[in-house]
């Protein structure tokens, strides 16, 4: 038996981390794929950080199970990340939109969650968070309405709420349909 391999998506400022986070902690089962990126560590988040170099080189000679570019960040999950699926446990990671169609190509059964919020609420986290200037945030919000590729079956979580609304949409969106 193998796991399901689950990419939440949606624009940055969404909560998908937090979801995540609220997820792990309730269902301590499913594996949180940890990415490497290229940025420095920062206190709220857990990744690998990678040089420029130290991604184009892992990217180049297979190191990553997948990768992708965004916002001039390289982004990468390591084989080994994956590797509960065979053990039949699910894995979920925070991957991006853009990078779905090169992800379904490797793994055509991934299941895809796209979490959302109000533009208001998301220029409200953007700039809370402290990591973008009015441009870059601005910028950000433009992309925020990005529609994913046709015929994925995503599922479509309105993060506006509480965070624990949001974990139970989550949790909820994961249970097994009902025969």
């Amino acid at each position: 038996m193998t796991g399901r391999l689950i990419a939440i998506v949606g624009p940055s400022g969404a909560g998908k981390d937090t979801l995540i986070a609220g997820l792990i902690a309730a269902r301590p089962e499913i594996h949180r794929a940890r990415r490497a990126i290229t940025r420095p560590a920062a206190p709220s988040e857990d990744f690998e950080t990678l040089s420029p170099a130290e991604f184009a080189a892992l990217r180049g000679g297979g190191g990553f199970a997948m990768s992708w570019l965004a916002h001039d960040l390289g982004y990468g999950i390591r084989h080994a990340e994956l590797a509960p699926l065979a053990q039949g446990r699910d894995v979920i990671f925070n991957g991006s939109r853009a990078a779905l169609p090169d992800c379904l190509a490797v793994f055509p059964q991934l299941q895809v969650i796209e979490i959302v919020v109000s533009p208001a609420k998301l220029q409200a986290r953007l700039a809370g968070r402290g990591r973008e200037d009015a441009a870059e945030i601005a910028a950000r919000l433009a992309r925020a309405e990005m529609v994913l590729p046709p015929g994925l079956g995503a599922v479509r979580i309105v993060n506006d709420g509480a965070r624990a609304a949001g974990i139970a949409a989550l949790i909820a969106a994961l249970q097994p349909e009902s025969a």
